[in-house]
């Protein structure tokens, strides 16, 4: 099983909340997931909730992130250590 951690779509219409999960990469994009790992909110830019504990243990384990994961990790870890 090839476990990606990428966005799961929740919110309104026009008014999209990202949750960072992980999950199987043959499921769809709002489907069954593995873990949730966090929130993200586009509109503010502010990332709700981030676990980068569990983030870390599914990149130990194999799953591969995604791109724009990738950077929201990224811009999570440079805010904690300001």
């Amino acid at each position: 099983m090839a476990v990606k951690i990428r966005f799961s779509r929740i919110g309104k219409k026009h008014a999209p909340v990202y949750r960072i999960v992980a999950t199987d990469s043959r499921n769809k994009r709002d489907g069954k997931c593995l873990d949730y790992l966090g929130t993200y909110n586009p509109f503010t830019g502010k990332i709700e909730s981030f676990n980068s504990e569990r983030f870390q243990y599914w990149l130990s384990v194999g799953a591969i992130a995604t791109d724009a994961v990738k950077k929201i990790q990224k811009k999570h870890v440079a805010s904690v250590s300001s």
